[in-house]
């Protein structure tokens, strides 16, 4: 297998801030816009040509990953005018790919971070005579999940929809966003139109008789769709808890790049990123946390499982757990922001406007 597509066209709505100016798969996340590990992944599997399939702010790609060569890869770019849901837009780039009928095209979704063995995936698409193989993973309460349940040989029998109620939760299995298509079968994905292959192309595939594999790897898997998801996914990439070739320096308690400054007494750990150009002052504590580039966090400020934007500024004193800031906004000092705040860009929170404990 050569060649694979990224669907990378969503809003990334769930993420806003961290999205109003950044297409969800370019937020940094230990270090480096999340794509480039997914990217780096796929190379490593193999991949030699890939389609990325975009839409909002498709503008940002180009000009970070060019061609791909950096990347040991060819990448090609195709935007959809208007949004065309998972199916459509694997359709709409369809006439970019060089695969034969018979051959495998691997097709990610741009929000997983996961430690699937893709060329395993691959063999288990081919020994099988697949149609369609889907990446499954386990997950101990499957209810916010479509269901996929399987046979005993790993062939998929039904895609059901979110369960109610506990007697329609028949398997701990749900579809882990990685997939393998038998290139001729993109070809019958309606074109110019919204399409979604969870909800239409696999059930329709399915009632018509294709043969769809389900293959079962349940190593690391996260969907990064929300800020406090992301912020974990960034912390795990650091640890090392999540594989990833394109982290760029050793795997620890941190990750400082070469451009931010860390005061001598500051403390980071669990994982924590400062960004290129970003200064952490004397006695502040970061805890598995993002500092974006050129951010700045002030003395005696704590920051515990947040994400600081690009060029924002968390005041001296400030307390920060579980909190999102947008880029270039101010949290001023001794403001404590607890779990779910999202602050949005540019925003200004005066000194000491925001507590949850006594100002003494």
């Amino acid at each position: 297998m050569t060649e694979a597509i990224l669907l990378v066209g969503g809003k990334g709505t769930r993420l806003r801030p961290l999205t109003v100016h950044t297409p969800k798969p370019m937020v940094p996340a230990a270090g480096v816009p999340f794509l480039t590990h997914q990217l780096a992944r796929a190379r490593a599997a193999g991949v030699e040509h890939i389609v990325l399939a975009t839409s909002y702010l498709a503008e940002v790609f180009e000009p970070y990953f060019g061609d791909g060569s950096a990347l040991g890869l060819h990448i090609e770019y195709v935007t959809e005018e208007e949004p065309l849901g998972t199916g459509g837009a694997i359709r709409n780039v369809a006439s970019r790919l060089r695969s034969g009928p018979d051959e495998p095209v691997l097709v990610f979704n741009g929000d997983i971070l996961t430690g699937l063995d893709i060329g395993a995936l691959v063999r288990t698409h081919e020994t099988s005579g697949a149609d369609v193989s889907l990446h499954l993973t386990q997950v101990s309460d499957p209810r916010a999940y479509g269901l996929v349940p399987t046979d005993d040989t790993g062939r998929v029998l039904a895609f059901l929809e979110k369960p109610q109620t506990p007697e329609e939760i028949v398997t701990d299995q749900i579809n882990a966003g990685a997939y393998v298509f038998r290139r001729s079968v993109i070809d019958t994905i309606p074109a110019g139109r919204v399409v979604s292959v969870e909800r239409e192309t696999f059930p329709g595939l399915l009632e018509a008789g294709a043969h769809l594999q389900g293959m079962v790897d349940s190593t690391y898997w996260l969907d990064l769709g929300t800020p406090a998801a992301f912020v974990r996914g960034s912390a795990d990439l650091v640890l090392g808890k999540a594989p990833s070739p394109a982290v760029p320096g050793r795997c620890g308690d941190r990750l400082v790049l070469p451009t931010a400054r860390v005061a001598p007494d500051a403390r980071l750990e669990g994982g924590t990123v400062v960004g290129e150009g970003a200064f952490v002052a004397e006695g502040a504590r970061v805890f598995g946390s993002t500092i974006l580039p050129g951010a700045v966090i002030e003395p005696g400020a704590v920051v515990t499982d947040s994400l600081v934007g690009t060029r924002a500024r968390v005041g001296e004193r400030a307390v920060l757990t579980g909190a999102v800031i947008g880029d270039g906004a101010v949290v001023g000092a001794r403001n404590e922001l607890r779990e779910g705040v999202r602050v949005w860009c540019d925003a200004r929170i005066p000194a000491g406007a925001v507590r949850f404990s006594s100002d003494q």
